[in-house]
């Protein structure tokens, strides 16, 4: 089982809420920015219940486009937004694939080259962390917006094969803590926190689709859909129906925009040669051990060579609660992105007490950092040096090829 394994089997509900328009003072009149609001179908969650969904199909800007931001939250029936400490968003990613236009609506009937990932620039195998935006808790406080003359570059149709579409999915995973025993457990999928089937431990598989062992104390594979976090004796709690809320804003491609290609870099990435091909094998997530005690964080690396760079025009981290920071550091040893987090301090959603609200997000002055072909990077996510499973260390950076001239 890959980390995106079930991305291509389920709803294609979207909704369309909000269109407006905004104008950016950097490109020519006739370029201007356009933003939309969008819904995903909804979903019901009770009180200690896991929803892991996909949503194929999602409504995307049409046409060839540049991609200025893509943000999202998860809100409720009415449109309110849910405060992390009832529903906690885990994370959502959004992918792109191609797909055959006479590809049969019926599962059965579909062929793998029917349909297929077009994943982005980074160093991860396979179907692992193909996405091209996502984050998680943060997500109402980390931005992805880009800045001008910069977009990312989507809907060529020069780079689109004869017969196919270009098409988009949401991939997400929501954990509904209310009433659990342990909120902290719940949200990091520990398994012995979860109220597992009895045969989970024969009948799973991990990352590298071998049989999950009891050595395996928690992450991904115990928050699977409907399953459930332990509860309080006789909590009682309503149910209600969820959905994620996307905002996109796009310009026209034209002249004026400058490509940046993203890459999703993972700190789990155990890199390794054979001849002269380089191996990577991300494992997307990882537990720190319980004992390290300490001031000292605990700190997972990678050293991920690239073999392609470019100027750094955007960067930050994808991580949990717990996390310190998380570091990218060029061959040389400086540093080329640092993202730190913020905590909340209140009790409304987007400041919730104790939670992961955002982490920051690094702006070089474009052309004051370049990633030289080839080069070797670390990555270094850094989390408090205590039992943590399903620990995540996801570094994304946007390069440019050029720059404005």
């Amino acid at each position: 089982m890959e980390f995106i394994s079930n991305a291509m089997i389920l709803s294609f509900s979207i909704l369309l809420l909000l269109p407006s328009t905004s104008y950016s003072l950097y490109q020519k009149p006739e370029n201007h920015i356009k933003t939309a609001i969008f819904v995903t179908g909804s979903f019901e969650m009770g009180p200690g219940s896991i929803a892991t969904k996909t949503f194929e199909n999602i409504k995307f800007p049409k046409g060839h486009v540049g991609i200025k931001s893509f943000d999202a939250e998860l809100v409720d029936q009415e449109g309110n937004s849910i405060p992390s400490y009832e529903t906690y968003l885990h994370h959502w990613f959004a992918i792109k694939y191609h797909q055959n236009i006479t590809m049969s609506p019926n599962p059965k009937l579909r062929r793998p080259e029917d349909a297929f990932f077009q994943r982005n620039e980074g160093t991860c195998n396979g179907g692992i962390l193909p996405h091209y935006w996502g984050f998680g808790v943060e997500s109402r406080g980390t931005t992805s917006k880009i800045p001008d003359p910069f977009a990312i570059e989507q809907g060529n149709p020069t780079k689109i094969k004869n017969g196919y579409e270009e098409k988009w999915l949401l991939n997400i995973m929501v954990i509904d803590t209310r009433g659990a025993q342990d909120k902290k457990a719940c949200t990091q999928c520990r398994c012995d926190n979860m109220n597992l089937p009895k045969d989970f431990y024969n009948v799973t598989r991990d990352i590298h689709n071998q049989r999950l062992t009891t050595n395996y104390k928690g992450g991904l594979f115990c928050c699977q859909d409907n399953l459930q976090c332990k509860q309080i004796e006789g909590f009682q709690g309503s149910r209600r129906m969820v959905s994620l809320r996307y905002k996109i804003s796009w310009v026209d491609w034209n002249i004026y925009q400058i490509p940046v290609k993203v890459y999703i870099l993972d700190s789990t990435d155990k890199v390794r040669s054979n001849g002269s091909k380089i191996l990577h094998d991300c494992l997307a997530e990882y537990t720190i051990p319980a004992g390290g005690g300490g001031d000292s964080p605990h700190v997972q690396k990678a050293n991920i060579p690239m073999e392609n760079g470019g100027y750094l025009i955007y960067g930050t981290a994808h991580m949990h609660s717990g996390v310190v920071n998380a570091t990218l550091y060029g061959q040389d040893g400086r540093t080329l992105c640092t993202s730190t987090p913020k905590y909340g301090t209140g009790k409304e959603a987007g400041n919730e007490k104790g939670y992961l609200i955002g982490m920051s997000v690094c702006y070089p002055q474009p052309g004051s950092i370049k990633i030289h072909d080839g080069e070797i990077l670390t990555l270094e996510s850094r989390y408090k040096n205590e039992f943590r499973t399903g620990a995540m260390g996801h570094f994304y950076i946007y390069l440019a090829e050029e720059l404005p001239q």
